[in-house]
């Protein structure tokens, strides 16, 4: 009677396992193309960043049509935001987890911006800091430990710039493939060429 009981919970488990490794799979490969439609559509500019924050979506000052087409169950979370000046205008840009980090607090910067959503960011000048500021931001950091947000955060970041490395390496196979197809006609065209 037990074996049977241990055998119908093994089934179920393993037919559970299967089933959250084939929906991972379908996701991943979802984001991805979400990535790449983002990647592809992103455009540049030239910005002076004011400030960058993780907070609230509700709280951020986004726009109200972005608000709108948000369930309102994600409006309550937290969002890494950066505050930029792209020519006469202030804008709130969400900016990508995996490069919020690199965004300086206070410099201008050359960024892929699709629609309202932060890509990429490549620093020109930085703000200098005091010797004040540092060392406040040194105690600051020693002083606080992790928070359970912040190691998720951190995991997060990890996968998404994974993702990046992904999507740089298929690119750069998909090129590989290209080039080689495109070697492959050309030889073709000189042996056509050859035969007259």
């Amino acid at each position: 009677m037990g074996w049977i009981i241990f055998g119908i919970v093994a089934v179920i488990l393993i037919g559970v396992l299967v089933t959250l490794y084939i929906l991972g799979n379908r996701m991943q490969k979802k984001q991805l193309e979400q990535k790449k439609q983002m990647v592809d559509a992103a455009q540049p500019a030239t910005m002076l960043i004011i400030d960058k924050k993780i907070m609230p979506m509700k709280d951020a000052g986004l726009p109200k049509i972005v608000m709108e087409q948000t369930p309102k169950k994600y409006q309550k979370a937290k969002v890494p935001v950066v505050k930029a000046k792209i020519g006469p205008q202030i804008m709130t840009l969400i900016c990508d987890d995996a490069i919020f980090d690199d965004v300086p607090k206070r410099g201008e910067v050359k960024a892929m911006v699709s629609g309202i959503y932060l890509v990429s960011v490549k620093s020109i000048r930085k703000v200098k800091k005091s010797a004040a500021e540092i060392a406040e931001e040194e105690a600051n950091a020693k002083k606080k430990k992790k928070g359970f947000r912040e190691k998720m955060r951190a995991k997060q970041v990890a996968y998404q710039k994974q993702l990046s490395a992904d999507m740089e390496s298929q690119k750069s196979k998909e090129e590989e493939k290209k080039y080689k197809e495109r070697v492959k006609k050309e030889r073709e065209r000189e042996k056509k060429i050859e035969k007259f």
